[in-house]
């Protein structure tokens, strides 16, 4: 017990210091690249680099650890990660940036999926649950904690990209430095991406059109605050709270989701994303505070979508199914977050700052459409075959989605008979 603990502990303050300085780097890049000139269609084009390398390293990290093992692959891919956040700082050049976005894409994916896979290894049936819950937490606070950094340096100078270079290399001490052995590792089975979609039309779409929406928020937030003339502080508030919005709603929404048909929270919340979207829209230049206030109310709905469409998703599928399909459920949401910041931005460009929300609206209000639309054509899960909401993270790999369902599977044969609540 000691040792998992130990080893826990050690993986989650690893993955606390690699998402704080990605969660920063992402806001910096965003805003430098504006300080720099670049146009918005352009920084939404090179935001989108970080998630095309993203599903790149999804997709061939678990080869790579096949063959040299989870500590050199985690290292060698940390030590890149920090050497390139460097390069911004030393060459301004446009595409050089998009490719270190691709670089810096694949790198964290890598990484997400060693230290991920360790934290399963660590867990039991009997703590999965609570280990994954505890882990989502923590990520999602060093994120929205990575916004708040901006404001230690002018973000026009090199100071911000040390610190993030730091924070990433200061990930890999406690994992180097812990006694325990590698886990064994094996990528989860595929199914079919077709027949995952005849199984859950809805939970396919929907994870994608999530990603399209957070990747949106996520890549492009500052450029609108900065374009509405928000301060470096604001600025970072702005995304914090976006962040914090999304962590402190996951927990209420999941468990009305556990209680009554997930459809229809998926339908409610989804369409409130897309009011409180169209709200913002309307009182950007009424009033700083409640533009915040909106921010946080916004993403508190937008960011736990996805864990609603991967809870919908695992309830049409059998539990031997759950694991095989987390790969899918992982490329859909990447599919539509890296389509995310190019979209808005093109949106941005054509109509101003408002569009960003404007864009938000249209994606939350197409996936309410067509969760009405599902409704109409298949009977609700039976209340007593509907499973487990577990928070999902944005950035989660398809091997927490895997420990997502294994929780889910955990739980329903704890208790088979009850619909079990997060």
């Amino acid at each position: 017990m000691n040792a998992m603990i130990r080893t826990t502990g050690a993986l989650l303050l690893s993955m606390g210091l690699l998402v704080l300085g990605n969660g920063l780097q992402s806001s910096l890049i965003s805003l430098r690249a504006s300080l720099e000139g670049f146009s918005t269609q352009f920084t939404g084009i090179l935001m989108t680099g970080y998630f095309i390398g993203f599903l790149a390293g999804s997709t061939l990290t678990p080869r790579i650890v096949a063959q040299v093992g989870h500590i050199r692959v985690f290292a060698a891919l940390a030590s890149l990660a920090s050497s390139v956040v460097l390069i911004y700082a030393v060459f301004t050049d446009p595409w050089l940036w998009f490719g270190m976005r691709v670089v810096t894409g694949f790198c964290i994916a890598g990484l997400f999926i060693v230290a991920e896979s360790w934290l399963n290894d660590s867990a039991t049936n009997a703590t999965r649950g609570q280990l994954l819950s505890l882990y989502m937490v923590i990520t999602s606070g060093a994120m929205a904690c990575g916004q708040l950094l901006l404001n230690l340096a002018d973000p026009g100078s090199f100071e911000l990209f040390i610190l993030i270079a730091v924070l990433v290399s200061l990930a890999l001490l406690p994992i180097l430095l812990s006694a325990t052995s590698a886990p064994s590792f094996a990528a989860p089975v595929h199914i079919s991406l077709l027949q995952l979609y005849r199984s859950s039309p809805l939970g396919i779409l929907g994870c994608m059109g999530t990603g399209m929406s957070n990747g949106a928020m996520l890549g492009m937030g500052v450029i609108y605050a900065e374009q509405m003339g928000l301060s470096l502080h604001r600025i970072s508030l702005f995304m914090g709270l976006l962040l914090v919005g999304g962590m402190v709603l996951q927990w209420p929404i999941g468990k009305l989701s556990d209680r009554f048909d997930r459809r229809m929270v998926i339908f409610i919340v989804t369409a409130l994303a897309a009011l409180t979207s169209l709200l913002a829209a309307a009182i950007a230049e009424v009033s700083t505070v409640a533009q915040l206030s909106v921010a946080f109310l916004l993403g508190g709905l937008a960011f736990p979508m996805y864990s609603l469409c991967v809870a919908y998703t695992n309830d049409a599928l059998e539990p031997r199914q759950m694991v095989a399909a987390s790969s899918n459920l992982v490329l859909a949401y990447g599919i539509g977050a890296a389509l995310g910041p190019s979209l808005v931005a093109a949106v941005m460009g054509a109509v101003g700052p408002a569009g960003f929300f404007w864009y938000l609206a249209v994606v939350h209000a197409a996936i309410g459409v067509f969760a009405l639309y599902r409704m109409t054509r298949r009977n609700a899960v039976p209340m007593d075959e509907q499973g487990l909401c577990v928070p999902v993270g944005s950035a989660a790999s398809q091997v927490a989605m895997a420990m997502v369902q294994e929780a889910t599977v955990d739980q329903a044969n704890e208790a088979p008979e009850q619909p079990v609540c997060a």
